[in-house]
């Protein structure tokens, strides 16, 4: 039996900034429409590898690929991977004075293939969204960021997502320092973009919270810029109660045996079991 090629396929990742090594032979697959998560430490290199995914140009790919819905997208720019249908969702959304949202939305939307709107379809659409997840329309007239609390930007994020209906969402610590309200807004919205668009996700993160009404086909876990572990859903609640000491632990280890040899994923791995 033949099984068709993940959507997200990385490779031997290893990349740097400012001449830092960060990453470290990445190798991740994620398929259509499944659910993985990235969890570590603070500092394990998690938002790192989403940023180097989207082709943050502050980052240098040292070694490896990474290939998108069969495309070798390693050297493309961060408009080309986003057109492609990559999306990034930011820890801290950027804020643009003068930009109107709406102007925003439209110019994004404007630019994939087969999503540009007229004005009058646009206008409902972005209200029916705004509806859906409790965002009153007005938002659509202030400046892109300015002013926002870190609530409303996460729903704004959102509704990026649900308009754009991107093929891979990368959705880079979505829950930090969100209330309650906030938190139930950000899951409404990754739920109708998994139900309508049979919507793939990556979601980086070291809380368990936005994870306990999801479906999390796989979960990986980043310490000092490698794979430490990976398993299915149970992880989570594993790390729920532990923590990531154990594989911290592990990590120190692995690093100090990878200075004297190149271990591949297994014996890395098998360094976290012991």
């Amino acid at each position: 039996m033949t099984t068709s090629a993940p959507l997200l396929s990385i490779s031997g990742l290893t990349a740097s900034v400012d001449e830092k090594e960060i990453l470290h032979s990445i190798d991740l697959a994620v398929a259509t429409g499944e659910t993985h998560v990235l969890m570590g430490p603070n500092g394990a290199g998690k938002s790192t590898l989403g940023h180097v995914v989207m082709g943050d140009p502050v980052y240098t790919v040292n070694a490896g690929t990474i290939t998108f819905d069969g495309q070798d997208i390693t050297e493309l720019s961060p408009d080309k991977r986003s057109r492609a249908g990559l999306f990034l969702s930011f820890q801290a959304p950027v804020e643009i004075p003068g930009v109107p949202l709406s102007s925003f939305l439209r110019a994004t939307l404007a630019e994939r293939p087969g999503k540009k709107l007229k004005g009058k379809e646009f206008r409902r659409r972005v209200k029916e969204l705004c509806a859906e997840l409790d965002m009153d329309p007005s938002y659509l007239n202030r400046e892109l960021g300015v002013g926002f609390s870190g609530g409303e930007k996460k729903k704004v994020e959102m509704l990026q997502l649900l308009l754009l209906e991107p093929k891979l969402a990368i959705l880079d610590e979505t829950d930090s320092g969100l209330d309650v309200d906030a938190l139930g807004v950000v899951s409404r919205g990754i739920d109708l973009y998994r139900k309508r668009c049979d919507g793939t996700l990556i979601i980086i993160t070291h809380n368990t919270r936005i994870l306990e009404h999801l479906d999390v086909d796989r979960v990986h876990v980043l310490v000092q810029g490698r794979v430490a572990h990976e398993d299915d859903a149970s992880l989570i609640s594993w790390i729920d109660e532990h923590g990531f000491e154990r594989f911290e632990q592990g990590a120190s280890g692995a690093a100090e045996d990878a200075d004297a040899q190149d271990l591949d994923a297994a014996q890395f791995s098998a360094v976290i079991e012991r």
